[in-house]
């Protein structure tokens, strides 16, 4: 990182708390509850995050963090479940965090309780898994996949081995099926809004509204009216700012699902599509 893009990223988050205090016209931001959103890798990240910077215009929040909190981080490296929990109990009163978590019981100790406001975005696992490959492939050269994706002939050999996983040499990846066990986990929790990625495109009113509903369980009013905050994250939408955007369709799978990628997913995935309610049963 450059010195001119390290100075701009520490002095991003004072900037924008200064330009806080001017905007909600108080010095202190403790009445608001914390907030974190989570995501399943490859799931809707940046869209949560999108409307995650739409909350700081009409409640009294600062900013959103810059970083997120990992359990993985992006040479691979699986964190130590404490050094997770560090992280998030450094979360300020007066921001909103993210990140790509599991729900630990460390995780979970911190940041499960009725006072707090969690979200969880996950996505079709075959729309999941299509991104993944081409966000390997072409779009993150440091992935622990991209060597390999890209020694591949083409985009079905990569799928069948983004269905399968692997574990080859320094290779390891898990299948399908077992990707989407912490999802399981985050679905169990009472204090966690679980949003589907195809439900923020498809009913985006309707999820936005129940997000905003979400915050004021705590017992916090939201001093913006609800039409006007309605407008404010519909506006604060915009997948195409996304560094990692690519096509953000719903069901895109079907244009890269070959017959024979459709009978290794399912005999790979057993019934996970219909215990996410993606599906009802194995004719799709």
């Amino acid at each position: 990182m450059s010195i001119q893009n390290l100075l701009r990223q520490k002095l991003r988050e004072p900037g924008k708390y200064a330009q806080a205090v001017l905007r909600w016209r108080r010095l202190s931001f403790n009445d608001a509850p914390l907030i974190f959103g989570n995501a399943k890798p490859k799931s809707g990240s940046h869209l949560l995050l999108q409307i995650l910077n739409g909350f700081t215009q009409i409640m009294p929040y600062a900013y959103t963090v810059a970083d997120p909190v990992r359990t993985i981080e992006p040479n691979g490296r699986r964190r130590e479940p404490s050094e997770v929990a560090a992280d998030l109990r450094k979360q300020p009163r007066h921001a909103i965090g993210w990140g790509y978590i599991e729900a630990s019981p460390e995780n979970l100790a911190v940041i499960a309780k009725p006072e707090r406001v969690n979200y969880f975005i996950y996505r079709d696992p075959r729309d999941m898994l299509v991104s993944q490959v081409f966000f390997a492939t072409d779009m993150h050269t440091g992935h622990g996949m991209h060597a390999y994706y890209n020694s591949l002939p083409d985009f079905d050999a990569r799928l069948k081995v983004a269905i399968t996983g692997i574990q080859q040499d320094d290779l390891y990846m898990v299948s399908v099926r077992e990707r989407y066990t912490g999802v399981f986990k985050w679905l169990e929790q009472e204090h966690v809004m679980c949003i589907r990625f195809e439900d923020l495109r498809n009913k985006r009113d309707e999820t936005l509204l129940a997000m905003l509903e979400q915050v004021e369980k705590t017992g916090y009013k939201i001093p913006t009216p609800r039409e006007k905050a309605l407008e404010i994250l519909v506006e604060a939408i915009d997948p195409k700012k996304s560094h990692t955007f690519r096509s953000g369709k719903t069901g895109g799978w079907k244009e890269h699902f070959s017959a024979e990628n459709k009978a290794l997913f399912k005999e790979v995935s057993g019934d996970l599509l219909r215990r996410l309610g993606y599906e009802e049963n194995h004719d799709w």
